[in-house]
């Protein structure tokens, strides 16, 4: 069994196939359970963020997983299957451990080194937890790849290495607005990224922040932490007119803020002040040809893709590299040990089971032994069953994982006749939660 990744991000793809390809939380929990349902995945689980869609699953096979997860991304597109098979990759056994590593560090982030993809990665395995499509590789990949990001954070300035996709918006408002201080903002959403842009803007000296969302009580909930106040998504219109800055980052999955709202919001304002936009969903909340609107300019994720930078903290980056292989590397050395495992065990017990038998043997054809006697040549015995074995034990451990067309484990459970039901049986037992 290996872990296989078919996904997309903005690193493959536009982001016009991006927007085809989001899913919101109920598509992506129908997305594992119909990657679990084909032949080949015994465990599967979705990464879907803003500006990626990833399948994780376990397979037993790799030709026929690839397939079977590609058109899955192909049918969610809807698009003829050659415009998406161009901005799909694969990542497969260590490189797919190696992959979820990096986009748990933030190394294949827009913005090297943001944190929120921690929290996303997060989010993803406790879907598939609640969903029970997530069995004991991909969590302990997952669990893995979480802690390898706090450590990349711990241990770097990682955070530091860009500007928050949030904060380039910010600064392209600002170019239109003039100075963001005692600006009027107000946000559509109150998810995470809502929450990271509300402390941004009121971390720029803003006068006002209003919050919008269809959840009333995380609106109400993110607006005491910023010192804003809420308003019904129903005043629209009205919140838009008497803002300066507009944030919406909602998770719908169509658009929000139509060019005919945008329209009659600015026919409304008091004065000919300009209303600057920015659109952090994808889908896109804001019908594009708002834009096109005297006095509004638009920022989206389209636009962000093409001027963010991923900064220079060089350093860093290749510090964060050299975790990601240490850890790959660990992480591949124990789960290959703990293929052979099963065998080891099994073997062990069938030494002690063949010593056992044959000390009771011994007691019943020698009589008038003293105890220390009879412990004495218990622990002979037991030395020499485990002096034989050490050798066997010690080299399928190093040998697990090099060869690929051969197991070790394997021949060595030939080579000493071992039951195969034996092994399954401790397998079994490891696997247990």
């Amino acid at each position: 069994m290996s872990i296989l990744i078919v996904g997309a991000s903005h690193r493959s793809a536009s982001v016009d196939l991006l927007e085809r390809l989001s899913l919101d939380a109920d598509a992506v929990g129908k997305l594992r359970e119909r990657a679990l349902q084909t032949p080949h995945v015994t465990e599967a689980l979705a990464l879907a963020t803003c500006n990626r869609i990833e399948i994780y699953a376990k397979v037993d096979r790799f030709h026929g997983s690839v397939e079977d997860l590609t058109a899955l991304l192909v049918e969610q597109a809807n698009l003829p299957a050659e415009q998406v098979l161009s901005a799909l990759y694969v990542h497969y056994d260590e490189a797919a451990v190696a992959h979820l590593f990096s986009v748990a560090t933030g190394l294949e982030s827009m913005v090297v080194g943001e944190g929120q993809i921690l929290g996303q990665v997060r989010e993803a395995l406790r879907g598939g937890q609640d969903d029970q499509t997530v069995g004991s590789a991909l969590n302990s990949l997952f669990q893995q790849g979480l802690r390898v990001g706090k450590r990349a954070h711990y241990e770097t300035d990682i955070d530091r290495a860009g500007q928050s996709l949030v904060s380039v918006a910010l600064d392209d408002a600002a170019r239109t607005i003039g100075p963001l201080e005692g600006a009027r903002v107000f946000i559509v959403g109150a998810g995470s990224i809502a929450a990271l842009t509300a402390a941004t803007v009121r971390r720029a000296g803003v006068s006002q922040i209003v919050i919008a969302s269809r959840t009333a009580a995380h609106a109400e909930r993110l607006a005491v932490h910023v010192g804003g106040r809420t308003a019904d998504l129903d005043r629209l219109v009205d919140e838009l007119a008497g803002c300066d800055v507009l944030i919406s980052c909602t998770g719908a999955t169509g658009t929000v803020i139509s060019t005919e709202l945008v329209a009659e919001a600015m026919a409304r304002r008091e004065t000919a002040a300009p209303l600057a936009i920015i659109d952090l969903a994808l889908p896109h909340d804001v019908e594009p040809s708002a834009a096109d609107l005297p006095g509004v300019s638009l920022v989206s994720l389209k636009t962000l893709a093409d001027s963010v930078q991923e900064g220079s903290a060089v350093d860093d980056v290749a510090a964060i590299k050299a975790i990601v292989a240490e850890e790959v590397a660990a992480f591949t050395s124990a789960r290959d040990a703990a293929i052979v495992a099963p065998t080891v065990v099994a073997l062990r017990t069938m030494a002690t089971n063949v010593v056992a038998t044959e000390l009771d043997r011994l007691w019943g054809r020698i009589e008038g032994l003293t105890a220390q006697q009879q412990d004495e040549i218990v622990q002979s015995v037991r030395r020499v069953a485990d002096k034989l074995l050490h050798e066997p034990t010690v080299r399928v451990k190093q040998f697990a994982g090099r060869a690929p067309e051969s197991s070790y484990a394997e021949a060595l459970a030939e080579l000493f006749a071992l039951d195969p039901a034996a092994v399954e049986a401790v397998t079994k037992a490891g696997d247990t939660p």
